[in-house]
């Protein structure tokens, strides 16, 4: 049997993608997380219950079906238990073929799977964030020191190194909004 597993990933967040890559490959028995969070994956949890010997479980890619490279050598240890095949389609990674990856292939696979993992997680913390009225990067400097040392180098009375101790403001700081 062919089990398709989906979840919301940046670049499929309603999983149409992925549907049409189960019916593309004439999935008969189709799992889809609610959500895109890592924990309570509870989709992927049924279908391992269910998979069987020589079933074949598709999924659009390695980031879909773990957040970490150890969670990705459980499943696949799970798979490999119970005597099913895992595709990953965009690496075109088939177990079923039996065939043998070059370690340049490996490499490039994992470098992607990483960098997939990593990308969501930063972009769930920096969503996470500004929910909670969080902004990201270097905090701005309060306008009444921006003003000040505006007005004291303008006066030309003050060295910077002045402007800097008593308003806070750092010579490429003050540069910058004085170009605009």
């Amino acid at each position: 049997m062919r089990i398709g597993y989906a979840r919301a990933i940046e670049e499929d967040i309603d999983c149409q993608k992925q549907r049409a890559l189960f019916e593309e490959f004439g999935c008969e028995a189709i799992h889809i997380e609610a959500h895109s969070s890592p924990k309570e994956r509870t989709e992927l949890e049924r279908m391992l219950e269910v998979v069987s010997p020589k079933d074949h479980i598709i999924v659009m890619k390695l980031h879909v079906l773990a957040d970490s490279t150890r969670q990705l050598v459980d499943l696949l240890e799970t798979i490999e238990e119970k005597s099913a095949f895992l595709h990953a389609v965009n690496e075109n990674i088939d177990t079923a073929r039996g065939a043998s990856f070059s370690i340049l292939e490996i490499v490039k696979c994992i470098a992607e799977f990483q960098s997939d993992s990593i990308s969501a997680k930063t972009k769930a913390g920096l969503s996470e964030a500004k929910q909670k009225g969080m902004h990201a990067g270097r905090p701005r400097k309060p306008d009444a020191n921006v003003k000040k040392a505006i007005e004291m180098y303008k006066s030309k009375s003050y060295s910077l190194a002045e402007i800097k101790e008593q308003t806070g403001i750092s010579k490429s700081t003050l540069y910058r909004y004085l170009e605009n």
